[in-house]
Protein backbone atom coordinates (compact mmCIF):
# COMPACT_ATOMS: atom_id res chain seq x y z
CA UNK A 1 0.00 0.00 0.00
CA UNK A 2 1.42 3.36 -1.05
CA UNK A 3 0.67 6.36 1.12
CA UNK A 4 0.88 9.91 -0.07
CA UNK A 5 2.91 11.99 2.36
CA UNK A 6 3.15 15.05 0.19
CA UNK A 7 2.21 18.28 1.91
CA UNK A 8 0.07 21.05 0.57
CA UNK A 9 2.87 23.60 0.37
CA UNK A 10 4.69 24.85 -2.68
CA UNK A 11 8.10 23.50 -1.72
CA UNK A 12 11.42 25.14 -0.98
CA UNK A 13 11.98 26.91 -4.31
CA UNK A 14 9.06 29.40 -4.12
CA UNK A 15 9.95 30.31 -0.53
CA UNK A 16 13.58 30.92 -1.49
CA UNK A 17 12.64 32.85 -4.63
CA UNK A 18 10.20 35.04 -2.70
CA UNK A 19 12.89 35.96 -0.17
CA UNK A 20 15.67 36.53 -2.71
CA UNK A 21 13.35 38.53 -5.00
CA UNK A 22 12.49 40.82 -2.10
CA UNK A 23 16.17 41.41 -1.31
CA UNK A 24 17.33 41.83 -4.90
CA UNK A 25 14.32 43.90 -5.92
CA UNK A 26 13.09 46.35 -3.31
CA UNK A 27 16.31 46.46 -1.29
CA UNK A 28 19.17 46.16 -3.77
CA UNK A 29 17.87 48.27 -6.64
CA UNK A 30 15.74 50.83 -4.77
CA UNK A 31 17.15 51.19 -1.26
CA UNK A 32 20.89 50.53 -1.42
CA UNK A 33 21.44 53.77 -3.32
CA UNK A 34 19.46 55.59 -0.65
CA UNK A 35 21.57 53.93 2.07
CA UNK A 36 24.88 54.76 0.39
CA UNK A 37 23.77 58.35 -0.15
CA UNK A 38 22.83 58.85 3.50
CA UNK A 39 25.56 56.81 5.23
CA UNK A 40 28.33 56.31 2.70
CA UNK A 41 29.63 52.97 1.50
CA UNK A 42 31.15 51.90 4.82
CA UNK A 43 27.96 52.77 6.70
CA UNK A 44 25.94 50.69 4.26
CA UNK A 45 28.34 47.76 4.64
CA UNK A 46 27.93 48.07 8.42
CA UNK A 47 24.16 47.75 7.98
CA UNK A 48 24.69 44.61 5.88
CA UNK A 49 26.98 43.17 8.58
CA UNK A 50 24.54 43.95 11.40
CA UNK A 51 21.66 42.51 9.39
CA UNK A 52 23.54 39.26 8.87
CA UNK A 53 24.48 39.20 12.57
CA UNK A 54 20.73 39.19 13.32
CA UNK A 55 19.30 37.03 10.55
CA UNK A 56 21.87 34.21 10.51
CA UNK A 57 21.52 33.26 14.22
CA UNK A 58 17.74 33.65 13.90
CA UNK A 59 17.65 31.33 10.89
CA UNK A 60 19.82 28.75 12.66
CA UNK A 61 17.61 28.90 15.76
CA UNK A 62 14.43 28.42 13.70
CA UNK A 63 16.05 25.53 11.82
CA UNK A 64 16.99 23.87 15.12
CA UNK A 65 13.47 24.28 16.50
CA UNK A 66 11.86 23.07 13.27
CA UNK A 67 13.91 19.85 13.28
CA UNK A 68 12.60 18.93 16.74
CA UNK A 69 8.91 18.88 15.84
CA UNK A 70 6.60 18.23 12.93
CA UNK A 71 5.66 21.59 11.48
CA UNK A 72 1.98 21.72 10.52
CA UNK A 73 -0.20 24.44 9.05
CA UNK A 74 0.79 27.94 10.03
CA UNK A 75 4.53 27.72 9.40
CA UNK A 76 6.43 30.08 11.66
CA UNK A 77 3.32 30.79 13.75
CA UNK A 78 2.98 27.07 14.48
CA UNK A 79 6.64 26.88 15.51
CA UNK A 80 6.35 29.92 17.78
CA UNK A 81 3.17 28.72 19.52
CA UNK A 82 4.55 25.23 20.14
CA UNK A 83 7.95 26.47 21.30
CA UNK A 84 7.07 29.39 23.60
CA UNK A 85 3.53 28.64 24.68
CA UNK A 86 0.34 30.60 24.20
CA UNK A 87 1.22 33.83 26.05
CA UNK A 88 4.76 34.46 24.82
CA UNK A 89 4.09 32.83 21.44
CA UNK A 90 1.01 34.99 20.93
CA UNK A 91 2.95 38.18 21.63
CA UNK A 92 5.75 37.17 19.25
CA UNK A 93 3.24 36.06 16.62
CA UNK A 94 1.40 39.38 16.84
CA UNK A 95 4.63 41.33 16.35
CA UNK A 96 5.52 39.05 13.43
CA UNK A 97 2.12 39.59 11.83
CA UNK A 98 2.46 43.37 12.14
CA UNK A 99 5.93 43.21 10.58
CA UNK A 100 4.52 41.23 7.66
CA UNK A 101 1.79 43.85 7.14
CA UNK A 102 4.35 46.66 7.17
CA UNK A 103 6.61 44.75 4.78
CA UNK A 104 3.75 44.33 2.29
CA UNK A 105 3.18 48.09 2.33
CA UNK A 106 6.92 48.59 1.85
CA UNK A 107 6.96 46.27 -1.16
CA UNK A 108 4.01 48.04 -2.77
CA UNK A 109 5.72 51.42 -2.33
CA UNK A 110 8.91 49.99 -3.82
CA UNK A 111 6.91 48.60 -6.76
CA UNK A 112 5.35 52.01 -7.38
CA UNK A 113 8.68 53.82 -7.13
CA UNK A 114 10.02 51.66 -9.94
CA UNK A 115 7.79 53.69 -12.28
CA UNK A 116 9.04 57.12 -11.16
CA UNK A 117 11.41 57.47 -14.17
CA UNK A 118 8.26 57.64 -16.32
CA UNK A 119 6.75 60.51 -14.31
CA UNK A 120 8.49 63.35 -16.21
CA UNK A 121 7.21 61.91 -19.50
CA UNK A 122 3.68 61.67 -18.10
CA UNK A 123 3.92 65.22 -16.78
CA UNK A 124 5.06 66.46 -20.18
CA UNK A 125 2.32 64.63 -22.09
CA UNK A 126 -0.62 64.90 -19.71
CA UNK A 127 0.24 68.06 -17.81
CA UNK A 128 0.13 66.77 -14.22
CA UNK A 129 2.62 65.27 -11.78
CA UNK A 130 1.66 61.66 -10.94
CA UNK A 131 1.68 60.36 -7.39
CA UNK A 132 3.12 56.96 -6.50
CA UNK A 133 -0.19 56.10 -4.81
CA UNK A 134 -1.81 56.17 -8.24
CA UNK A 135 0.19 53.00 -8.91
CA UNK A 136 0.52 51.37 -5.49
CA UNK A 137 -3.17 51.52 -4.49
CA UNK A 138 -4.59 50.00 -7.73
CA UNK A 139 -1.78 47.43 -7.70
CA UNK A 140 -2.65 46.44 -4.13
CA UNK A 141 -6.35 46.14 -4.97
CA UNK A 142 -5.57 44.09 -8.06
CA UNK A 143 -3.31 41.85 -5.98
CA UNK A 144 -6.11 41.29 -3.46
CA UNK A 145 -8.54 40.39 -6.25
CA UNK A 146 -6.10 37.88 -7.74
CA UNK A 147 -5.42 36.41 -4.30
CA UNK A 148 -9.12 35.90 -3.61
CA UNK A 149 -10.02 34.56 -7.06
CA UNK A 150 -6.93 32.72 -8.30
CA UNK A 151 -5.18 31.75 -5.07
CA UNK A 152 -1.47 31.48 -4.42
CA UNK A 153 -0.80 29.31 -7.49
CA UNK A 154 -0.81 32.36 -9.77
CA UNK A 155 1.58 34.15 -7.43
CA UNK A 156 4.04 31.27 -7.58
CA UNK A 157 3.96 31.30 -11.38
CA UNK A 158 4.55 35.05 -11.51
CA UNK A 159 7.35 34.64 -8.97
CA UNK A 160 9.36 32.53 -11.41
CA UNK A 161 9.05 35.27 -14.04
CA UNK A 162 10.13 37.98 -11.58
CA UNK A 163 13.09 35.92 -10.37
CA UNK A 164 14.19 35.31 -13.97
CA UNK A 165 14.08 39.05 -14.75
CA UNK A 166 16.14 39.81 -11.63
CA UNK A 167 18.68 37.14 -12.56
CA UNK A 168 19.10 38.62 -16.05
CA UNK A 169 19.46 42.13 -14.60
CA UNK A 170 22.21 40.96 -12.25
CA UNK A 171 24.04 39.29 -15.13
CA UNK A 172 23.91 42.54 -17.12
CA UNK A 173 25.10 44.46 -14.05
CA UNK A 174 28.23 42.35 -13.62
CA UNK A 175 28.92 42.35 -17.36
CA UNK A 176 28.68 46.14 -17.54
CA UNK A 177 31.53 48.63 -17.55
CA UNK A 178 32.78 49.52 -14.07
CA UNK A 179 35.35 52.14 -15.04
CA UNK A 180 34.62 55.73 -13.92
CA UNK A 181 34.42 58.16 -16.81
CA UNK A 182 35.19 61.46 -15.07
CA UNK A 183 38.49 60.44 -13.50
CA UNK A 184 37.43 61.31 -9.95
CA UNK A 185 38.48 59.25 -6.97
CA UNK A 186 35.91 57.30 -5.00
CA UNK A 187 35.47 58.36 -1.37
CA UNK A 188 34.00 55.55 0.70
CA UNK A 189 32.86 57.97 3.42
CA UNK A 190 31.08 60.56 1.26
CA UNK A 191 27.40 61.10 2.04
CA UNK A 192 24.76 63.76 1.63
CA UNK A 193 24.41 66.57 4.15
CA UNK A 194 21.59 66.46 6.71
CA UNK A 195 20.67 62.94 5.64
CA UNK A 196 18.74 60.37 7.63
CA UNK A 197 20.35 58.89 10.72
CA UNK A 198 21.96 55.47 10.85
CA UNK A 199 19.06 53.82 12.69
CA UNK A 200 16.44 55.20 10.29
CA UNK A 201 18.37 53.87 7.31
CA UNK A 202 18.94 50.57 9.12
CA UNK A 203 15.21 50.22 9.82
CA UNK A 204 14.32 50.85 6.16
CA UNK A 205 16.97 48.58 4.66
CA UNK A 206 16.76 45.80 7.23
Amino acid sequence: MVTNNNGHGFGTAPVFLAAISTILGAILFLRFGYAVGNLGLWGTLLIVFLGHAITIPTGLAIAEIATNLKVKGGGEYFIISRSFGLSIGGAIGLALAISQIISIAFYMIAFAEAFTPLFPYIEQKLGFIPDVRMISVPAALLLIVFMLTKGANLGVKILWVVASILAVSLIFFFLGDNQPTDGTNINFFDKIQDGDSFFIVFAIVF
